[in-house]
């Protein structure tokens, strides 16, 4: 994926870049739900899976974004049980918080994240905070 060009095509669609999106990462907010954009390589190494050339391979993943820490080890766990296969363990990114991943039966990618960034609702819907 190339970023500036996807950056420069959401844009163009309307969408409204988060302050928080830089040179790596651009997010929009969706009301209550956030559409991220990431280069294919730099979201395999965060997955912790092989990038793959475009057409193959991963070129998203879908995340589910928890109000507390220690939600994050436990849904991953309860993947794991359910059939699914850990790519990344929990770990601490650069920006903080805390995250994971895993493929379900399929190969789909999850990330499990936990943000002190995010804000979410009491119906589970995500905010930045400013």
């Amino acid at each position: 994926m190339d970023l500036a060009r996807s950056r420069a095509f959401y844009g163009e669609l309307g969408f409204v870049e988060n302050s928080r999106s830089n040179d790596q990462v651009v997010f929009y907010d969706l009301g209550g739900q956030v559409f991220a954009l990431f280069p294919r390589t730099a979201l395999a190494e965060d997955a912790g899976v092989e990038a793959a050339p475009p057409g193959s391979g991963i070129g998203f993943s879908l995340a589910r974004n928890v109000s507390k820490e220690s939600d994050v080890q436990r849904l991953l766990d309860r993947a794991e049980k359910a059939g699914g296969r850990i790519t990344q363990e929990a770990s601490s990114p650069p920006w903080g918080g805390l995250r994971g991943y895993f493929a379900d039966p399929d190969g789909f990618a999850w990330e499990i994240n936990w943000n002190p960034a995010i804000e979410l609702d009491a119906d589970g819907r995500v905010f930045f905070k400013d």
